[in-house]
């Protein structure tokens, strides 16, 4: 969905060396990885252990967008030990009901969200837009027993 905030500037990332993957239909322009085509010819057979682990466990493992404090969009990087310690993010209770309105190109909402339920085995309800008039209705409906904000999310609920 955000491949075309990306296209304009390809070229400046192809020339620092940045590779775009994209999970989506094409067609994408030249060195744009289709991610559904690797997954799709992907095998079934896990590679040796010293393929996919990593040397050291604060290399960057992934990027994510934020806002930071200039509130202008940047790339911050996540370390392979930061992925796996969100993991963790959530008390152990695998019977939870995890509801997530939260961007999923957001930390809270991929990793400490996402990453945290598969962490502890929860189900996780995902909304595609936070929605204060829906919200007690949703959560009633999915039994969501816990439900994961950041920012104005609470004062919209309690208006």
């Amino acid at each position: 969905d955000l491949f075309a905030a990306v296209e304009p500037i390809l070229p400046s990332l192809r020339e620092d060396g940045i590779v775009v993957w994209v999970l989506g239909s094409g067609p994408y322009p030249p060195g744009v990885v289709a991610l559904q085509e690797l997954l799709d010819a992907a095998s079934e057979e896990l590679e040796p252990e010293d393929v996919w682990q990593p040397e050291d466990m604060n290399d960057t493992c992934l990027y994510i967008f934020t806002s930071g404090t200039t509130g202008l969009p940047k790339a911050a990087r996540v370390s392979h030990l930061k992925s796996l310690m969100c993991l963790r993010f959530y008390p152990p209770a695998s019977r939870d009901v995890v509801y997530l309105a939260l961007p999923l190109y957001h930390m809270a909402g991929s990793l400490l969200g996402i990453v945290g339920c598969i962490g502890i085995g929860a189900t996780c309800v995902l909304k595609e837009k936070f929605s204060a008039s829906q919200f007690w209705d949703d959560c009633r409906a999915e039994g969501v027993t816990v439900f994961q904000y950041i920012g104005e999310l609470c004062r919209y609920l309690v208006n």
